[in-house]
């Protein structure tokens, strides 16, 4: 593809984000399946771009309010070469030429535009703090809150593109043989810094180019999650439930760690999710795990079945703040239930999964959010319904792999500090009688 259209396919991507009520993830990956013809360094390309000008939506935005602008994707983008790229107006409209496969030639609006933004850098003295940073209002106080004087830097790590982790299926093979047949591949990797069995990509190769990720050799699963993966520490023999198992990341990980052995049962509200994560079963050897739509957290599956397991994990649904990395466009879009609403959700899955764990068994508690209302005030919430169960510090139940110099109560990862997604696990243990 040639620059300008590649400029295109970026153009035609955030206006589908903008209109398309889907992920921006979902609607990037249908994009080039329905274009096979683009090469893997013109996706990448593409892709860099599109996640890009998503990055800096906030201040792209602030421009375009300010100079009354409308803030249209063109428009953005065309800001962003300007102010982040550094282009000059000759280069933006050599990419803006109107030929085949590029977009519309520059009109008299989009040259008011650059005008208007001509000797301006990207920030301005009379942003807030929050645009600098690109976080929502929604979520400033709680995030200011966790982060306290970090607040600053944790945002900047959010804004950075994730890495690409992989997790080892133990298995098939060893974190050693994985990292040599990558590079055999031409695929530079080093080992994680926490996780026993994760693995870094130091580039972004083609997925394709990863045989052992078709055989389930290797997952892909952020560093952070193959953590609160670990922290269940579930054990060959034993019963385990991963009460909201969604693609089943998590499932598959726990049931290595339990080399096959007991049984595990993955359940969802979503059995699509769950009728798709039997073939990342079936891939990665694992013969241990059942499958179990639920109509709702409280389905009579789960009466049906009080006390009965050593394990259970809760990886809530949330607002996803620690994957912003990765999903930039959910600090502004909602595609989901609000905070509001998701609030008393996690709360009632959290008491409706605690009934399954039996007397000594332990209960995880898990989000993807950096906010303290979907975190520490769950948990604190719920001891106080719950008297039968206690918190078991983490550095306690963890201590296998977080070492001894991690002492925190609860499982607090963020990107500055960890170099992962942000994540929240806590552990609870039922009381025996």
């Amino acid at each position: 593809m040639i620059p300008s259209a590649r400029i295109n396919a970026s153009l035609e991507l955030l206006t589908a984000i903008d209109t398309v009520a889907r992920p921006a993830d979902a609607i990037v990956s249908g994009y080039f399946r329905a274009r096979r013809y683009i090469g893997s360094k013109d996706r990448e390309a593409v892709s860099r771009t599109t996640y890009d000008v998503l990055r800096h939506y906030a201040r792209l935005s602030w421009w375009m309010d300010k100079i009354g602008v409308e803030n249209t994707p063109r428009a953005r983008l065309i800001a962003y070469l300007k102010l982040v790229d550094k282009k000059n107006v000759k280069e933006i409209s050599e990419l803006f030429d109107g030929k085949k496969f590029s977009p519309e030639t520059l009109n008299e609006e989009d040259r008011a535009l650059l005008k208007k933004l001509e000797g301006h850098t990207l920030i301005h003295p009379n942003m807030s703090d929050a645009v600098v940073v690109e976080c929502p209002d929604w979520a400033e106080k709680g995030l200011q809150q966790y982060f306290g004087k970090e607040f600053a830097n944790e945002m900047q790590a959010l804004l950075q593109p994730a890495p690409l982790d992989l997790r080892v299926n133990t298995l098939k093979t060893t974190r050693e043989r994985a990292i040599f047949s990558l590079k055999q591949n031409g695929i530079e990797a080093t080992e994680c810094r926490l996780s026993p069995h994760g693995i870094r990509v130091l580039d972004r190769p083609a997925l394709n180019r990863i045989t052992m990720l078709r055989d389930g050799s290797i997952e892909i699963q952020d560093e952070g999650s193959q953590l609160v993966s670990l922290l269940v520490n579930a054990e060959p023999g034993q019963r385990v439930v991963d009460f909201c198992a969604g693609a089943g990341g998590k499932t598959l990980a726990i049931s290595a760690e339990m080399k096959n052995k007991g049984r595990i049962i993955a359940c969802d509200v979503l059995a699509n999710r769950l009728k798709r994560s039997k073939e990342r079963f079936i891939r990665a050897g694992l013969h241990n795990i059942e499958t179990k739509p639920l109509s709702t957290e409280h389905d009579p599956w789960v009466k049906h079945h009080k006390g009965e397991f050593d394990r259970v994990l809760v990886d809530a649904p949330c607002s996803g703040t620690g994957t912003w990395r990765r999903n930039p466009d959910a600090r502004w879009r909602s595609l989901g239930p609000g905070l509001e609403a998701l609030l008393p959700l996690q709360t009632s899955i959290l008491d409706s999964a605690a009934r399954l764990v039996k007397p000594g068994g332990r209960l995880v508690y898990a989000t993807c959010s950096m906010l303290p209302e979907e975190n520490e005030k769950q948990i604190e919430q719920f001891l106080a319904f719950h008297t039968d169960f206690k918190l078991i510090p983490v550095s306690e139940a963890g201590k296998a792999f977080l070492g001894k110099d991690y002492t925190g109560q609860y499982l607090r990862l963020t990107p500055a500090k960890h170099e992962t997604d942000g994540f929240f696990a806590a552990v609870l243990e039922r009381v025996k009688a």
